[in-house]
């Protein structure tokens, strides 16, 4: 059964490759972008970065956890590696990586034990949205299955991740000019926003809801604005449609003072009477809630709301800081906050917040400073350029040529295995280091009108559409061996945020209407280079930073990122020793005299007949 399953999988995927062959020169020969200029590069970072001369650093994390009697360990730390880049006008840009990086550079961690029966209370894997104030029972929750599936150490490993690249990009002392995560930035954005959409779980699992800042409690109202508070008025953002135009009002009265309806519509220059409806709707909707105050028909900001976003970035920053901070060991557990005079645990549904908020607050450090930030990843299963950004395009005429449904559902399964694919079988064609043309995050989530109507899109689920203009995504390729041109690296996906005065631009625009269910037609503005020839200087300088940093002398790393490469070494460095602090902390408990009585009914049954086992297994 395993080998004609097997035989079956190769046959399928040489259907796939052989479909591919004539895929590049139809196709994406138009979407390719190669050689990319040194001169060209020199002069966009001497305009973006005000120097040919700029410091960087790589980030990455690691997480461990292990019970511990009836404790659960759990570890999640991020690490940074640093260096210099230099670009020349007539050369390719040279790199400088700061010496004795594991003892010098920056990094961040943070340990927190648990006992076993609190981690349900802890973890939102087991909460559940239809009983919000207990614990699942249609769960098993036996010790083996809560140790396997709690995702504590995950939760604090991210939260660092973003933590240590916002404390980096808002140090004026490190001056740090360019940011590269080990993460998709705009996918993890998404799933930030989706852990944190459960509002019945708010009020009961919640503990920095009526946390106090400045005296004050924060409320639902603020949760619910800094959860989309991405704010740049030279992007437009937020938009004024779908679930955005709440956010895009609040913003307005924010900056503008207090304004009439009319007033708004005009700002948002809305015309279309079914769209200055949902703008009424929203109106009285943000009213009801308290986030707005209505006098004579003319609406303002509630107070109160004026200072949310400074008040949410104390709130990260004193939880932060004691979380990855804190020196003295007296200062307890880092995942307990006191609210009310008592102690509560921070969830992981509280630190799903605190990072998407931290995230929100480094892309805002980095607009204001022109800092360029980019998420690097290694394998990725993402399929929205087959499925999605090429079937819109088609049906949209962006396109010189036609591809069919039929000839995308024969191609490979997902995006990187289609590129890297197709520069092996055209290896005389496509040559390292390249680029796909970049287009919005915003695609991810969209899919055909189902009417398939030119100009139109609908959203991937439930009709939402999510967040455009913030983040460009593309997938390069950045290395081939000397000896043997067929031998490359894999494909990357890279993800940056966008940068108004670069990528948002007429001829970089391309605006699609959606269509709500009750017949409101919105529109939707995305960031999209059609071609290879529609000028991109901001990719152009992002891809020779990269193909600068891909190392030529790490056989494990051809092709990949070197910061990110000894970030990821620095990490695995820290695990081992926190890793050894552990058991031998544990080994320190086995043998202290006080416990000896105690400790065979400590230890659980497995641990017990794996030592005795190990035992009887030893060689005398």
């Amino acid at each position: 059964m395993l080998k004609i399953g097997a035989s079956m999988q190769v046959l399928d995927y040489e259907q796939r490759f052989s479909c591919l062959k004539n895929f590049y020169e139809n196709f994406l020969s138009r979407l390719i972008k190669m050689g990319f200029d040194a001169k060209e590069a020199y002069e966009t970072a001497k305009k973006f970065f005000g120097a040919s001369c700029v410091r960087f650093a790589g980030i990455d994390g690691t997480m461990y956890s292990r019970p511990l009697f009836d404790l659960v360990v759990f570890f999640g730390g991020a690490y940074a590696s640093t260096g210099t880049i230099t670009f020349h006008g007539d050369k390719p840009p040279t790199v400088k990586y700061d010496e004795r990086t594991a003892k010098h550079g920056a990094g961040i961690s943070s340990v927190v034990p648990i006992y076993v029966n609190e981690i349900p209370d802890v973890d939102q894997t087991f909460f559940e949205v239809s009983q919000p104030g207990e614990v699942s029972l249609g769960k098993p929750l036996t010790e083996e299955s809560i140790i396997n599936n709690a995702t504590i150490a995950n939760w604090i490993m991210t939260f660092a991740e973003y933590y240590l690249a916002y404390k980096l990009a808002s140090d004026p002392e490190q001056d740090l000019r360019i940011i590269i995560l080990d993460r998709s930035l705009s996918i993890e954005r998404a799933s930030l926003l989706y852990d944190t959409s459960k509002r019945a779980l708010w009020e009961a699992k919640s503990n920095i809801l009526g946390y106090e800042v400045d005296g004050e409690p924060i409320d639902v109202n603020e949760l619910t604005i800094a959860r989309h508070l991405v704010c740049n008025q030279q992007l437009g953002l937020p938009p004024p449609r779908a679930d955005y135009l709440r956010y895009a009002i609040i913003d307005l009265l924010k900056r503008r003072g207090a304004l009439t309806r009319k007033q708004i519509l005009t700002e948002f220059d809305i015309k279309d009477e079914k769209r200055a409806k949902r703008v009424e709707r929203a109106l009285k909707n943000l009213v009801k809630k308290g986030f707005l105050t209505e006098k004579g028909e003319i609406y303002a900001l509630n107070q109160k709301y004026a200072g949310t976003w400074e008040r949410i970035k104390k709130l990260v920053v004193s939880i932060g800081d004691k979380f990855f901070f804190a020196e003295n060991s007296e200062a307890g557990n880092p995942m307990k906050i006191v609210k009310g005079g008592e102690e509560h645990w921070l969830t992981t549904l509280d630190i799903a917040f605190l990072t998407l908020f931290t995230m929100h607050m480094l892309m805002e450090e980095c607009w204001n400073r022109h800092t360029l930030l980019l998420g690097v990843t290694k394998d990725t299963a993402a399929r929205d350029f087959k499925r999605q950004l090429i079937p819109i395009m088609c049906n949209n005429d962006l396109l010189t040529a036609n591809v069919s449904q039929e000839e995308l559902e024969k191609l490979p399964n997902t995006d990187r295995m289609i590129l890297q694919s197709a520069s092996i079988l055209n290896a005389d064609k496509i040559t390292p280091p390249w680029s796909l043309i970049e287009y919005d995050s915003a695609f991810r989530t969209m899919v055909l009108d189902k009417q398939k109507r030119k100009g139109y899109v609908s959203g991937a689920i439930k009709n939402k559409i999510g967040l455009e203009r913030v983040f460009l995504k593309t997938y390069v390729q950045l290395s081939q061996a000397k000896t043997d041109p067929m031998l490359r690296s894999n494909v990357l996906l890279v993800d940056r945020l966008v940068y108004p005065e670069y990528d948002y631009k007429p001829e970089t625009t391309v605006e699609f209407w959606n269509e709500l269910s009750d017949g409101t037609k919105e529109p939707v503005e995305t960031i999209l280079f059609v071609d290879k020839d529609v000028p991109n200087p901001m990719q152009n300088l992002v891809i020779s930073i990269l193909v600068a940093m891909a190392p030529s002398n790490i056989p494990e790393a051809f092709g990949h990122n070197t910061p990110l490469f000894i970030a990821d070494k620095i990490a695995k460095w820290n695990y081992s020793q926190f890793k050894r602090v552990v058991d031998t902390t544990a080994e320190w408990i086995l043998n202290n005299h006080k416990l000896r009585k105690f400790i065979f009914y400590m230890s659980t049954f497995r641990e017990r007949r794996a030592t005795i086992e190990a035992a009887r297994r030893e060689q005398i």
